[in-house]
């Protein structure tokens, strides 16, 4: 799982095999470990909710997705999930769950668990 955070924007894309994990799982997390400090970041499925939602606490970064979308995300064509949370300040903060696709330009990384590109069918 991949994530990108650009002010106060949160995005995590995550692979085939990443989409299938959560959606079995309800859960997936990775973990970036910088000396004696990790920071952590996940995706969980949570009841009662009906867009994304996120949270910060002891280093840890959650984005919660709806609990009724497990059983549709992994086997459909839909790309990702979206949501803006402004907790009733000035900044709302945007979330976003995609599918990771390929490249369309070069790239050294491993791509060979990425969702096809729909741009290259």
């Amino acid at each position: 799982m991949k994530i990108r955070i650009k002010g106060n924007s949160v995005r995590f894309r995550l692979t085939k095999t990443e989409v299938e994990t959560f959606c079995n799982e309800g859960f997936y997390e990775e973990t970036t470990a910088f000396g004696s400090n990790i920071l952590v970041y996940s995706l969980e499925a949570k009841a009662g909710i009906e867009e994304l939602e996120a949270d910060f606490v002891n280093n840890r970064i959650t984005i919660y997705m709806p609990q009724k979308e497990l059983s549709i995300w992994a086997n459909s064509n839909r790309v990702g999930y979206s949501n803006s949370v402004d907790w009733n300040d000035t900044s709302a903060l945007s979330l976003l769950v995609e599918k990771d696709f390929t490249c369309l330009d070069n790239t050294i990384e491993d791509q060979s668990d990425n969702y096809p590109n729909p741009r290259l069918l």
